[in-house]
């Protein structure tokens, strides 16, 4: 499994609206399940900070979905643009499959 990790600071009174976007079932989700190898994300909350973990079958899964980016996808970023404070990758992982 390959797993994209993500770093969010949310704008204050946002953090219903980032949750929901950015959750199992929002839109980001939705979108990249539209490509072959995605397997779920997840969305976790602390220290006054999100993360988001996207998992992946393989990474070569995200690096085509990576290269063929819908249309979409800069919507959703200018949104989640809208709710943050601050955005940065944390680092691309390998994990077992269990």
């Amino acid at each position: 499994m390959f797993v994209v990790v993500w770093e969010y600071e949310v704008r204050p009174g946002t953090e219903a609206e980032f949750e929901a976007m950015y959750g199992a079932d929002g839109p980001w989700a939705a979108l990249f399940r539209g490509f072959p190898g995605y397997l779920r994300t997840e969305l976790l909350r602390g220290d006054g900070r999100y993360l988001t973990l996207d998992r992946w079958l393989r990474a070569q899964d995200y690096t085509e979905f990576r290269a063929n980016l819908p249309p979409r996808y800069t919507e959703l970023d200018a949104l989640g643009d809208a709710l943050t404070l601050h955005e940065r990758p944390l680092g691309q992982f390998t994990a077992d499959d269990a």
